[in-house]
């Protein structure tokens, strides 16, 4: 009796073990599977850096105009035209700023966790492409379903302690959804004025096509539960970036 106790029980340890170790080469395959979909680990290191337009038509009919510039580490900037003015988040390594159309355009500092969160978005080839490499770290929390399909739901908690949440379709190996929480980004990056540490901002991607460069993009995305897709009408790679871009004006 000694004995099967004794066994049952290092038999639950190694099977623990197991588990364990399954699952830590699961997150990495899952990945893995993710960055080859999106060209593989060599084509995204590539981008340097990558600019886009779109526009988003909201529930009331209005349009948003975005223009996206993003150089890999340095900067990421998003000029936005709608129907009370226009309005630029910038952030760079070091510091942020956003235009106020209240105040005649003028540009105010952004606090330094804002800075902080938004570094994440200088990233071309994204977060989970050599994430370890970057400092983050990464755990798989099970499946989820999103629209009706079962997602692989990742955790990413990058190096600055923020934490991102990706799900995962096991079919195409595309990001179909982001979450994060503190302000969060909207429709390609702008942040969610106004919304507090614990306020989750969930992001869904679609509609991904290849552009002539061969790089895969979703050119569809949509913030959830506050309508307005934003559709990507043009997108450049590796083009160069006019140094006047880093500068608040």
């Amino acid at each position: 009796m000694v004995r099967k106790a004794s066994f049952l029980f290092l038999l639950a340890l190694m099977t623990g073990s197991l588990f364990k170790a399954a699952s830590a080469q699961t997150v990495d395959e899952v990945i893995n599977n993710h960055v080859n979909a999106l060209g593989g680990k060599d084509k995204l290191a590539s981008i340097q850096s990558v600019y886009l337009e779109g526009v988003a038509v909201m529930q009331n009919g209005a349009e948003i105009n975005s223009k996206i510039w993003k150089v890999q580490d340095k900067l990421y900037r998003r000029e936005i035209s709608f129907g009370m003015g226009n309005m630029v988040v910038l952030a760079t390594d070091k510091k942020g700023w956003r235009s106020n159309p209240q105040n005649g355009g003028a540009f105010e500092a952004l606090p330094d966790d804002a800075v902080k969160n938004m570094q994440a978005e200088m990233d071309c080839s994204g977060p989970l492409v050599n994430y370890a490499a970057k400092g983050h770290k990464a755990e798989l929390l099970g499946r989820e379903d999103i629209n009706g399909t079962s997602c692989y739901k990742i955790k990413l908690t990058l190096k600055t302690g923020q934490e991102i949440t990706y799900f995962v379709d096991p079919t195409t190996w595309y990001v179909v959804r982001e979450s994060r929480k503190g302000g969060g980004m909207m429709m390609g990056g702008g942040r969610r004025g106004g919304a507090g540490a614990d306020t989750e901002v969930k992001i869904d991607y679609s509609n991904y096509k290849k552009t002539d460069d061969g790089f895969i993009i979703p050119m569809t995305v949509t913030p959830v539960g506050m309508g307005g897709s934003m559709n990507i009408e043009k997108v450049e790679v590796n083009k160069p970036v006019d140094a006047a871009l880093y500068q608040p004006k």
